[in-house]
């Protein structure tokens, strides 16, 4: 693991952050040229990007903290926000989601445009900037997964001295996966909002199966808490996702 990439006089470039900034400017240019495609204006891409990952960052630790650390939020509240190595540390993605969405949804709407189809220019940049981010999570050593004897295991010196599945490398492939899907069928989509909620689905589904790998601390019943999470994005996803091509096809 490389969590520290390398140091410039008291600067130290951390991987994960790094990885990070790279699927910010990634994203950046994937939309504005996809904006540029479908004549909305590209200066507004910018200021959408930064919106939804400062306050998806934000939001991405208040789900981690709520669900995981509660208690040690109530003792020391501003806990929340305590930089650690560099970083902070604890996300969750499903707060993420909605702190990124929220900003984005309100800017929208002062623009006067459409959330599904802006959304759908983002869905194919998520799926990247989240598989490049999870290459950071590996080289940081967290979000590891279970211990296996399989061939691909890995070991993570900072956990224990046993051989883990490395789930942050198996979120990235299928994330790029995902990624050349959506990005092949933008040109193709039947109406607006279907690339969108087809990230959704696919990333629910990638997690789901994922999550089996992946190292938990908390389950209910059978399933991980963010198993839970996932089946309940999922279901919403499907819903909208029928509903929405319903009203398309009456002409509503």
């Amino acid at each position: 693991m490389q969590p520290v990439l390398f140091t410039i006089g008291k600067i130290s470039i951390f991987s994960w952050g790094l990885m990070l900034a790279i699927a910010v400017v990634v994203a950046i240019i994937g939309i504005s040229r996809l904006f540029d495609r479908e004549g909305y204006e590209r200066d507004m891409v910018l200021d959408l990007v930064m919106l939804c990952v400062i306050f998806g960052i934000i939001g991405a630790r208040i789900a981690y903290v709520f669900t995981y650390d509660w208690a040690a939020f109530l003792s020391e509240p501003l806990m929340l926000f305590r930089l650690q190595d560099g970083g902070i540390r604890g996300m969750a993605w499903y707060g993420g989601l909605v702190g990124g969405l929220i900003p984005f949804i309100i800017y929208l709407r002062k623009k006067n445009l459409s959330f599904w189809k802006v959304a759908d220019m983002f869905a194919p940049y998520l799926a990247l900037g989240y598989a490049l981010v999870r290459i950071g999570c590996f080289l940081n050593g967290c979000c590891y997964g279970n211990i296996t004897e399989s061939a691909c295991g890995v070991v993570f010196p900072a956990v224990d001295a046993y051989h883990r599945h490395p789930t942050q490398l198996y979120s990235s492939a299928l994330n790029i996966l995902l990624f050349i899907i959506l990005i092949s069928f933008y040109p193709r989509r039947k109406f607006p909002g279907q690339i969108f909620l087809l990230y959704v689905i696919g990333y629910s589904v990638y997690r789901f199966i994922v999550e089996f790998f992946r190292s938990n601390e908390i389950f209910i019943g059978l399933l991980s808490i963010g198993q839970v999470y996932t089946l309940a994005l999922l279901v919403l996803a499907l819903l909208a996702y029928y509903w929405i091509k319903s009203r398309h096809q009456e002409g509503v």
